[in-house]
């Protein structure tokens, strides 16, 4: 168990299925973290994790040795105006918030303050997510095998240099409605041909999870899998056909650089 006590800025639902994660995994005892967030709903959610919360973010600044920052972006100017005073150079900074890089929060801080950048995704709030991290400016590797950690308590961690960090979010940090927007597809696609919508959405769903574990369980690129259930003149190759004739794969070319696109125009802003 970890003896560093860190501080959730921002008590979202991300930041909830972190602390529900590193706590579940044994990583951190709930008296090692504490939370800040405007709102009361949240602060009383994380209370009933045993976590101390409270309304001022300068309220757990002081007492801890890692300081999670989980707030939108367009909130982030005002939050390092207030905090950046305050942030010493002991403390290692996590920041999860898209489009915003790791020289924001150093030129915030008086201090050399050590920045690690995370940009995970939604199923860590089920133990499932993705998360792409880099290090800043004063960063060491200690601070990176930290944040593997917490990170790894939620689902799986890569690194990558800061550059490509709207490539991570345009790519997996959106990615889990790119699948939804599918398995949407799939179901509606089930209830045209005739199947009852709980038929059409248990079939699609787990046709869906099958697939991403048997890419997992054989260890084979996606295409060749997919060239092994397509049988010649059967009913997959039709579909995979007609998904050709359509230009599916570069519509979701498109969609994805639209996303990185988007990160990027983001992080300018700020």
């Amino acid at each position: 168990m970890r003896t560093e006590r860190i501080g959730f800025i921002g008590a979202g639902q991300m930041a909830e299925a972190i602390a529900r994660g590193v706590l579940a995994a044994g990583l951190f005892p709930p008296a090692a973290l504490a939370a800040s967030d405007v709102a009361e709903p949240r602060r009383r959610l994380f209370q009933e994790l045993g976590i101390r919360a409270t309304e001022r973010n300068l309220g757990i600044i002081p007492e801890c040795d890692v300081l999670l920052v989980a707030v939108k972006p367009q909130n982030l100017d005002e939050l390092l105006r207030e905090i950046g005073p305050s942030l010493r150079k002991e403390q290692l900074l996590i920041t999860i918030c898209a489009g915003c890089a790791t020289a924001l929060f150093e030129s915030a801080a008086i201090e050399p303050v050590r920045v690690v950048r995370a940009m995970p995704n939604l199923p860590v709030r089920v133990r499932m997510g993705a998360t792409a991290l880099c290090v800043g400016r004063y960063a060491t590797q200690s601070d990176l095998e930290l944040a593997h950690e917490i990170f790894g308590a939620v689902g799986n961690v890569v690194v990558v240099a800061e550059r490509l960090m709207d490539a991570v979010t345009a790519l997996s940090g959106s990615g889990p409605a790119y699948f939804d927007f599918l398995i949407e597809a799939m179901i509606a696609a089930g209830r045209r041909e005739g199947l009852p919508e709980p038929v059409a959405r248990a079939l699609a769903v787990q046709t869906a999870r099958g697939a991403v574990e048997m890419i997992i369980a054989e260890d084979l690129p996606p295409g060749e899998l997919r060239r092994r259930v397509t049988s010649k003149a059967g009913t997959t190759e039709a579909a995979v056909r007609r998904l050709e004739e359509l230009n599916a794969r570069e519509a979701i070319l498109q969609a994805i650089h639209a996303a990185a696109e988007r990160a990027k125009e983001l992080g300018r802003r700020m």
